[in-house]
């Protein structure tokens, strides 16, 4: 909630940051960087500000931690007189104050973040350069002192600066995530009758480098999806799937470049880019709920089985996918995502996290993820490639094991393997769902 402010509550908050600077300085007899927001009008604090400062936080902390200098003391405060933050550093003040400085000027929301270095006897330290205006790049002081710009100018730039910047760093962050996913699910080893760091399973087109390559190419689609969201997640959430039908396309052509012509992520494309597209019409604090992110793929999604596999005919089905749903009505990923992917969540993300709370290693909570997504899906590459009856027999053989054995050991997922590749069998639907596990697990980490 936004809270006006008068001159009077912003000198109290100013006095009283004070004493508690002089405070620090005492006690800690080491530098302190004061930390503040630089933002025009009377509304000092709203939920873009808060972020925009717990960015400025995270850069600080990280660029210390790196310089192995960490805080050896922190306090901040969230009032409607602003965001603040007091860091006690053991660090030379002059070094800290180039530090801060580059922060302040080679970062996007830079001009916004106030980082004071003050010194062990109190003094503040200057900076080399001045600071310069949001507006117009000139020293802001002149400009300052010239009422050069109108308060309302100021703001609207401050507004914009904030939700450009946030909004790219949020879709750089779920990109970057994607892209993790990706390759955790090619790394699990072993994993029956899939590509792993072990063996190429049962594909002879492809290996572990081909999905390696594949998932790099498509960090830019997976971008664009989260932007997309976000431009689109006023209008009903069918609007964001249709946005994100060509770049879908074009980062097909882009993964079959990157694959040498290898199919390795043409499921996943369509998946995580309605995943990522979710993200961009959610609001940041609710990418670590799983369940919301899924509900707002499935209203996306909703309709497209009626829509795209109703009608089809046997002389229109050109893929496997729709060939197996004139034979067996299976809707494949569309169905699953018109439905927010139940079995991700209620089978796949559960028995994942489980395992990784229990301390076991990624290789084994993420193949006994695997299994149980198996378990619980019909998984249209097993299909297309077995039958649907070995399907029916795999997933009834893997839920009695799993009723016994909930993370089945190396040796058994191994003879899992052998016996997959001797039947050709590859459950390349469920990868993409573990992939999806992943991502979701990655979510809710960052969100703790």
């Amino acid at each position: 909630m936004e809270h006006v402010v008068e001159l009077r509550d912003m000198l109290e908050a100013r006095e009283r940051r004070a004493q508690r600077q002089q405070a620090l300085l005492k006690r800690f007899g080491r530098p302190l960087v004061s930390y503040t927001m630089n933002i025009a009008g009377p509304v000092k604090n709203s939920d873009l500000i808060r972020r925009g400062f717990a960015l400025g936080r995270e850069l600080l902390l990280g660029q210390l931690e790196l310089l192995s200098s960490p805080c050896v003391f922190r306090e901040e405060l969230d009032e409607p007189t602003g965001c603040e933050g007091l860091y006690v550093v053991d660090m030379r003040p002059e070094a800290l104050k180039e530090l801060t400085c580059s922060l302040e000027e080679d970062t996007e929301l830079g001009r916004l973040f106030d980082m004071d270095v003050l010194t062990p006897d109190g003094r503040v330290l200057e900076r080399a350069e001045p600071r310069r205006c949001l507006i117009c790049g000139r020293p802001a002081k002149v400009c300052a002192r010239s009422r050069a710009h109108s308060i309302p100018e100021l703001q609207g730039r401050t507004w914009t600066l904030l939700e450009e910047s946030l909004n790219r760093r949020d879709a750089e962050t779920a990109a970057s995530l994607a892209v993790r996913a990706l390759l955790y699910e090619v790394c699990i080893t072993p994993k029956p009758g899939l590509v792993d760091r072990a063996n190429t399973g049962s594909h002879r087109d492809m290996d572990v480098f081909s999905f390696m390559s594949s998932a790099s190419a498509l960090w830019p689609y997976f971008f664009r999806c989260v932007q997309i969201g976000r431009k689109t997640a006023a209008k009903p959430a069918p609007e964001t799937l249709a946005a994100l039908r060509r770049p879908g396309k074009l980062a097909e052509c882009d993964m079959y470049a990157a694959a040498g012509g290898a199919n390795t992520h043409k499921g996943a494309v369509y998946s995580m880019g309605l995943v990522c597209g979710a993200l961009g019409r959610l609001d940041r604090r609710e990418w670590n709920r799983p369940e919301r992110v899924l509900s707002q793929v499935s209203a996306m999604a909703a309709g497209t089985v009626g829509r795209e596999l109703a009608g089809l005919t046997e002389e229109a089905a050109r893929t496997a996918g729709q060939r197996l749903y004139l034979l067996h009505g299976i809707t494949g990923v569309r169905g699953q995502a018109e439905a927010g992917f139940p079995s991700v969540l209620a089978h796949g993300l559960p028995v994942l996290e489980e395992g990784l709370a229990q301390g076991r290693s990624m290789d084994e909570a993420g193949g006994a993820a695997l299994l149980a997504l198996l378990a619980h899906t019909v998984d249209t590459n097993m299909v297309a490639r077995g039958g649907m009856d070995a399907y029916r027999e795999t997933a009834a053989a893997l839920t009695r094991l799993l009723a016994d054995e909930a993370y089945p050991g190396r040796e058994m997922m191994e003879r899992l393997d052998r016996a997959f590749i001797a039947k050709n069998l590859s459950p390349g639907g469920s990868a993409d769902l573990l992939a999806l596990c992943c991502f979701l697990h990655f979510l809710r980490e960052i969100g703790r």
